[in-house]
């Protein structure tokens, strides 16, 4: 038993043209061999007609005496001499010897051996002859050259030869191979091409005849395969065109609707709004008759009605308070999606739901990591049980519902935690400000009662005095708290805020200031600006309380990072020993605020040459370009 060998297409195309490529090879091998063969020997001819123009240079110089260069000239002979015979390694220059060549070269040889002791070596006196050897010796020079020549010759005619050859091949070559792509490739494409159009003319009982058993005929199995396959695909096309366009109609429903209640929740400012329109929403959403949307209590023991939509008025009465268990008209069982026919379950608990007309209720459990925050109920009049895309589309709702109702409790707890720290610092600073100047106050009145049991006059006068500078400065402090609570940035730029803030300063304490800005950056977000305003307005305080200066500065620096320093010409302080100083208090207060920005705050200070308070920033990340800087007293 025998079996047919199967060539490819490969093959085939290779063995019709592996000849032809053969023989181009042989054939350019040959022509370039020549074609070097063709630039040694032109090499040659052009140094051996050097060598006859130097026989005449050699000569003129014997004739007219100039024998200085004939020593250059001698040896610029013999390089050529040597260099004919021997060639040249560095390019191409070789002579075709043969016996008719290499004769001719003897006799130049020879000639040149008598040229060189008759004319050079011996400084003859008499030129007569002089003429007649040189013509004979270059007339031997062009002897050699012609026997090079008539190789040249050769090699020529046997290159254009060749070219002819290869001329021939290729178009031979391209000849057939034109004639084998035809038979071999161009007739089953053109076969494969009609039946490709009768396919694309709704024809699909055209069929490729294998007639080869290449890649072709596999081809053409696999065409007549795919036909079959559209064929009997095309009978249920419509079918199945129908249920790709419902899934995709259901999937940008559900995408519309996630979207509506991702939006729904992200713009929600309470948690009633929140609960209202979340249950309009899944109302649309999953064709619900009503839905109840219920709180769960700490601990899960009750389910308090925050929201209904589309629920007679009776029910939603009786349903506004559900104990765990009770399971009236709704409570979510586990922790996944759970569906309660209403006409099957015991007749107490669901009567009410029944007198409404409700068949069937699904219970959604809203939870959060685990922790159950409520429920949704979707009541219908009719039997139903979601789909499993359903029930993962409700899941999902009903998980972005535990995801809002979780960020209103954070920001309300996060606006409590902001209220509480704002009155806490409150607190504080009257502490740390107009308590302890009551309590100054306090005790200077005691001391006045003391005084004036005692009939001490001066005594009473200078306690007196004491209480009329303890009450300015508790209305100062006042005053000044005042300001720092009604401090507001209206404005990206901090700027204006700067610029009120220093002539406010000035006008309370009668300090001459001057503000500097320098640089351009990116502006300070308003939550931010607050706290510069009042650790700036802080560090004027201690200015106006402490330091008896006739003058103060704020410079602020904006590039690499905001930086503002509070400088003053006043009696200074020791910071390294005066730790018990009450401006320690109003310090306290700047390191706070500046610890919840993030920046850092120094106090530098020499007894007699003034204090400074520096504020840095931390660095931006984006970049800032600088500006000149702007003066503004």
């Amino acid at each position: 038993m025998t079996s047919s060998r199967h060539w490819s297409l490969g093959a085939k195309l290779l063995m019709v043209g592996a000849p032809f490529l053969l023989l181009v090879f042989i054939a350019t091998a040959a022509t370039l061999w020549v074609s070097w063969q063709l630039d040694g020997g032109a090499a040659a001819v052009n140094e051996a007609g050097r060598m006859r123009m130097q026989s005449y240079r050699m000569s003129l110089s014997v004739g007219t005496g100039e024998t200085s260069q004939l020593p250059d000239q001698s040896a610029e002979f013999e390089r050529s001499l040597a260099t004919l015979k021997n060639g040249d390694p560095e390019r191409p220059l070789f002579v075709p010897w043969d016996d008719d060549t290499t004769a001719r070269f003897a006799v130049v040889e020879s000639d040149w051996a008598r040229y060189r002791a008759q004319w050079i070596a011996a400084k003859p006196t008499v030129f007569e002859s002089l003429r007649a050897d040189t013509v004979a010796f270059a007339s031997h020079i062009d002897a050699f050259v012609n026997s090079i020549e008539v190789h040249i010759a050769h090699w020529t005619a046997l290159l254009h030869l060749l070219q002819m050859s290869m001329l021939a091949s290729v178009v031979v070559g391209a000849t057939v191979l034109l004639y084998t792509g035809y038979l071999f490739v161009l007739e089953p494409v053109g076969q494969l091409k009609q039946a490709i159009e009768k396919i694309q003319r709704g024809d699909f009982n055209a069929r490729v005849e294998r007639v080869s058993s290449d890649e072709f005929g596999t081809l053409a199995d696999g065409f007549n395969g795919m036909a079959e396959h559209l064929q009997s695909m095309y009978k249920n096309l419509e079918g199945k065109v129908a249920e790709k366009t419902n899934l995709l109609q259901e999937k940008s429903e559900r995408l519309e609707s996630l979207y509506a209640v991702t939006n729904l929740v992200a713009k929600a400012t309470s948690l009633d709004a929140l609960a209202q329109d979340f249950t309009k929403n899944i109302a649309k959403i999953s064709h619900a008759d009503g839905v109840a949307l219920r709180w769960s209590s700490q601990g899960g023991q009750r389910h308090l009605m925050l929201a209904a939509h589309g629920l007679p008025a009776a029910l939603v009465d009786a349903e506004q308070c559900l104990y765990a268990g009770d399971c009236h008209c709704g409570s979510a069982v586990g922790s996944t999606l759970n569906v309660i026919p209403i006409q099957s379950a015991t007749p107490a608990p669901l009567a009410h739901c029944a007198r409404a007309g409700f068949e069937t209720v699904v219970t959604i459990p809203v939870r959060l990591h685990d922790v159950l925050m409520g429920e949704v109920d979707l009541f219908f009049h009719a039997r139903v049980n979601p789909s499993p895309a359903e029930r993962s589309l409700l899941e999902a709702l009903s998980s972005h519902l535990a995801s809002g109702m979780e960020n209103l409790r954070l920001n309300s707890l996060e606006k409590e935690a902001a209220v509480s720290q704002e009155r806490h610092l409150l607190a504080r600073e009257l502490h740390d400000s107009i308590a302890q100047s009551l309590a100054f106050l306090k005790i200077q009145v005691q001391l006045m009662r003391d005084a004036i049991k005692t009939c001490d006059e001066p005594g009473v006068a200078k306690i007196l005095e004491e209480i009329d500078l303890g009450v300015k400065e508790s209305y100062g402090d006042v005053r000044e708290l005042l300001l720092h609570f009604r401090t507001r940035t209206n404005t990206e730029d901090i700027e204006p805020a700067l610029a009120t803030t220093l002539q406010k300063f000035e006008h309370q304490s009668g300090v001459k200031t001057t503000l500097s800005i320098q640089g351009q950056g990116l502006p300070l977000a308003p939550d931010v600006q607050i706290q510069v305003l009042h650790i700036l307005q802080e560090a004027l305080s201690n200015v106006r309380k402490h330091a008896r200066a006739s003058q103060a500065w704020l410079d602020v620096e904006q590039q690499p990072t905001w930086r503002f320093a509070v400088r003053d010409d006043g009696i200074g302080f020791r910071p390294e020993t005066d730790q018990f100083d009450e401006t320690h208090v109003g310090m306290r207060i700047m390191t706070e605020r500046a610890q919840r920005i993030d920046a850092t705050l120094e106090v530098f200070s020499t007894p007699s040459r003034g204090s400074s308070v520096i504020l840095t920033l931390p660095t931006p990340s984006h970049p800032s370009t600088s500006n000149a800087a702007r003066i503004v007293d």
